[in-house]
């Protein structure tokens, strides 16, 4: 049983891979490359300034390598070396407390077609991240999150 009251800080994700605002494009790339998630906050400082999604980074890699050949390739290495985090980066975050409900948090994905939001605290301090992945995991668990 799924309940919508339960916390945000109860089903986040807190081990989470981060870049810097400073950080070029090709660290985004490689970090993408080996793992499997889909959102990589950004965190200057302990406090969460942005987000890079893995559908907004390969429409960025795409829009540089029309053609796929060596050079190409090369060509689209180098921009990546060139370009920083924080000039591709989604800047207008919307972010959960830990405290906000999940019901909250559903409400903001349904809303805004959201697939990841940053958990930070009143300050913007990053505390983890919430996907719809997590909510998908509270409300199938075997047994119910809500019976366990």
């Amino acid at each position: 049983m799924f309940d919508k009251y339960e916390k945000v800080k109860t089903v986040m994700t807190t081990n989470v891979t981060t870049v810097q605002s400073h950080d070029t494009m090709d660290k985004v790339a490689d970090l993408f490359a080996s793992h499997h998630f889909h959102h990589l906050p950004v965190v200057d400082f302990g406090k969460v300034v942005g987000i890079i999604s893995s559908t907004d980074f390969h429409m960025l890699e795409n829009h540089f390598t029309l053609f796929n050949n060596k050079n190409a390739k090369d060509m689209n290495a180098a921009i990546m070396r060139s370009l920083l985090v924080k000039d591709v980066m989604i800047k207008q975050l919307v972010t959960v407390g830990p405290d906000d409900t999940l019901d909250f948090a559903a409400g903001i994905f349904r809303e805004n077609l959201f697939h990841g939001l940053p958990v930070a605290d009143n300050k913007k301090n990053f505390l983890g991240i919430i996907t719809m992945y997590d909510l998908m995991n509270y409300a199938y668990a075997d047994p119910p999150a809500a019976l366990a």
